[in-house]
């Protein structure tokens, strides 16, 4: 089962020693919760929730907003995110009838943790360069390995 410690102690880069974190310290990382944060962490999805904080939007402003997306992608990403509650689906009584995506309450709730996420990414990103760099360089070097 795995779990995430909220106490973790590290000596040297690349060695992370548990320290006496107990029970209460733990969140259990089921399968529903890798599904939900694959779902709302995934690529299209960080997009398409940056742009709903700051306003509604219909699908082909969304598509403008993010111009690397396929359609097939932002339809499966939206229909994952309307899903999972993070967003809702709304159709305007408009003529022709449009229909608009919204963040929900839930989804709102993503912003915090994801901004830490986020500086922490920021932070430590050229540590995490440095590190890709040797492996690559280790794999590169060594036959028979990730060549």
């Amino acid at each position: 089962m795995d779990t995430w410690c909220a106490e973790v102690t590290s000596t040297r880069l690349g060695s992370v020693t548990d320290t006496a974190a107990t029970a209460t310290d733990r969140f259990e990382i089921t399968a529903p919760h890798r599904e939900l944060l694959d779902q709302v962490l995934d690529r299209w999805s960080l997009a398409v929730l940056n742009e709903l904080c700051d306003a509604p939007a219909r699908f082909s402003t969304l598509r403008r907003a993010i111009p690397a997306v396929t359609q097939k992608s932002l339809t499966a990403t939206l229909r994952r995110l309307e899903r999972n509650g993070i967003v809702e689906r709304v159709v305007l009584s408009t003529r022709p009838v449009a229909v608009e995506y919204r963040i929900t309450p839930l989804g709102k709730t993503l912003r915090p943790p994801v901004d830490v996420i986020l500086a922490w990414a920021h932070e430590h990103m050229p540590r995490i360069e440095d590190a890709r760099r040797r492996f690559d360089d280790e794999m590169d070097g060594t036959p028979g390995i990730g060549a």
